[in-house]
């Protein structure tokens, strides 16, 4: 392991902020990293182990313990759940006579949960060895463990042919659907390629950002900030060298709108990308993309290259002189809080991802100090659209707060899940109409667990900046489901598990809300309790980041527009209720003892 680390390393230069590619690739050749190439790592990067360490273990996929040869890491979210995940996972485990976070005694097999991994239109999903299989069924679970058993190789399990569009490309080969449902002037794959760069080098860098900022395009990762605004501040920021960040971290469960972008318009996000380093005089982009999409990297490296052959990227433009700008490709290894943009730069710097204080933002102080523009995928994609068709053009769709079009991954108990294209202002019974929705809907999750639950009293709500913004995610919910157990225990899992720990706030208050969420589910709550989560769940407002801000939405927001749930569970005729079971508590000693318990 030791000599292939080395080639690693040397790979990179020895250059710490490469930290994030060394650890993936040794992680991808030996299964695991050992304490002895932890050594190895930090002697030849000169930094200290525990730095070392400490990024390793801030991820999900990385491991210090010996992982299987097949690794399946499969999904838990709600829709997940919701399409009969625990059918494939009791069938996986029986299969493997292991349980989750386990390795089989022979080493075969691994078997993990992991949060949304970007499938939520065809669940139950799971990654095995880095590929995605869908639409998982126990009967699938068996016959996957008996291909793995038999030695066979990961792409050649798969029963059900290749996927739509580029999922047939032979980089990529896979199952995945991309379920695109409704084109827009964004997803309109009727363009030329290049002809927006060679139309912005006819422009000043001023002009380009006038343009969008005409537009008034805001970013469409949920934060809303104005485009053009941001890329203004960056251009008069100073600082030796600029970089552009695109943030293809979406790992908000229920969203799924950029591996599709990525799948069918890579070229299309690589050029806003070239727009973008153009406008603020960067000379250099990188596409932090998560570790889930990583069956994507050929292809998508493939298309970078084929862009640096026709000039697209590289020196000197389409002949403009001094327009330099190229673009690396940076996975993530599983962790949610890196869709925040400063933790996203903190680990492509090599780093755990934890948010940074701000002031100073990105803009001023970003990636290596320097200043930065982090954008979605999204946004990138439409200033493509900006540029070719004018400002004006794009301010014709949408509302005047709210300009443009929105990408919606819409999934759960509807007919039609995937990726809608649709205008700023369009109300949540247009969606469900337009989705189709399956029985009677009880609740729609709007902007994933950070976003809100709402009932259909709220269905008339627009989708916009001055009503509901959403990053993109809407997960409907039929009358059939628990909303508290399925949703919002499910929800509050994982900010349990995504929390940085960075702040107390976070650290603790999620788990606390949840902890009085199953006391009420158990019948041991009381009014108090529904009172105290409301009460205790502003605290996380103090948190530095987004997660941490948003950590007890999926809670509060049933609560608001769900009260009635909460108290059918709770005791009506009593005021207080410690919710301390001594029986259980002294179960495992008197077990262990061989006494009776005499309470």
């Amino acid at each position: 392991m030791k000599n292939i680390a080395q080639k690693i390393i040397e790979k990179y230069c020895h250059d710490r902020t490469r930290l994030m590619d060394i650890l993936i690739a040794i992680q991808s050749d030996a299964g695991y990293i050992s304490p002895g190439v932890v050594t190895q790592i930090a002697n030849a990067l000169d930094m200290s182990e525990v730095d070392v360490e400490q990024t390793i273990s801030f991820y999900h996929f990385f491991s210090m313990k010996p992982t299987g040869k097949y690794n399946i890491y499969l999904n838990n979210s709600a829709v997940a759940n919701m399409m009969g995940r625990s059918e494939v996972a009791a069938a996986f485990l029986k299969e493997t006579g292991i349980q989750f976070g386990e390795v089989t005694p022979d080493g075969l097999i691994g078997l993990y949960e992991t949060s949304c991994i970007g499938m939520n239109d065809q669940e139950p999903a799971a990654i095995i060895n880095n590929q995605i299989f869908t639409k998982l069924t126990s009967f699938r679970a068996k016959e996957i463990i008996r291909d793995i058993k038999d030695g066979k190789k990961v792409e050649d399990m798969y029963s059900a042919s290749f996927g739509d569009g580029a999922n047939r490309d032979n980089l990529v080969k896979s199952v995945v659907s991309n379920n695109i449902r409704k084109i827009g002037p964004v997803l309109d794959p009727n363009y030329k390629i290049g002809d927006a760069i060679k139309k912005i080098i006819r422009m000043t860098p001023e002009e380009v950002i006038s343009e969008i900022k005409h537009s008034n395009i805001r970013g469409r990762g949920g934060a809303g900030f104005p485009t053009g605004l941001k890329w203004e501040f960056c251009r008069n920021a100073k600082g030796d060298k600029k970089y552009i960040f695109c943030n293809a971290d979406e790992g908000e469960p229920g969203t799924f709108k950029d591996r599709v972008i990525l799948t069918e318009l890579p070229r299309l996000l690589l050029e806003g990308m070239v727009i973008a380093g153009y406008a603020v005089g960067a000379d250099e982009g990188i596409l932090y993309i998560r570790y889930e999409y990583k069956y994507l990297e050929e292809y998508l490296e493939k298309i970078l290259e084929a862009a640096r052959k026709k000039n697209y990227m590289g020196k000197d433009i389409m002949g403009k002189k001094g327009f330099n700008f190229d673009i690396r490709i940076q996975f993530g290894a599983g962790a949610y809080v890196c869709g925040e943009e400063s933790a996203l730069i903190e680990s492509a710097e090599g780093k755990r991802g934890e948010p940074r204080d701000r002031p100073p933002f990105p803009v001023e102080k970003g990636y290596l100090e320097m200043p930065t523009v982090v954008n979605n995928v999204e946004t990138l994609c439409a200033t493509v659209k900006v540029i070719l068709n004018g400002g004006d053009w794009y301010r014709s769709f949408g509302t005047s707060e709210s300009t443009g079009t929105k990408l919606l991954s819409i999934s759960g108990d509807c007919r039609n899940p995937g990726v809608y294209e649709v205008a700023w202002g369009f109300s949540v019974n247009d969606i469900l109409e337009m989705v189709g929705h399956s029985g009677k809907v009880q609740a729609v999750q709007v902007g994933g667990p950070s976003g809100a639950l709402i009932g259909p009293d709220e269905f008339s709500r627009t989708l916009g900046y001055e009503d509901l913004a959403t990053g993109g995610s809407l997960i409907i919910f039929n009358e059939q489901r628990d909303l508290l157990t399925d949703v919002v225990l499910n929800f509050m899992d994982f900010f349990v598990e995504e929390s940085c720990g960075s702040c107390s706030t976070c650290r603790i208050l999620p788990n606390v809300l949840k902890k009085k969420l199953k006391k009420i589910l158990n019948a041991r709550g009381v009014e108090q309790d529904i009172i105290d989560i409301e009460n205790w769940g502003k605290f996380l407002k103090a948190s530095r980041c987004g997660l941490g801000q948003t950590a007890a939405n999926p809670i509060l927001s049933a609560i608001k527009n769900f009260r009635p749930l909460f108290e059918s569970k709770i005791q009506t005729r009593k005021e207080y209720d410690s919710g301390f079971d001594l029986l259980s508590a002294v179960k495992e000693a008197c077990e262990v003892t061989g006494r009776a318990p005499n309470i």
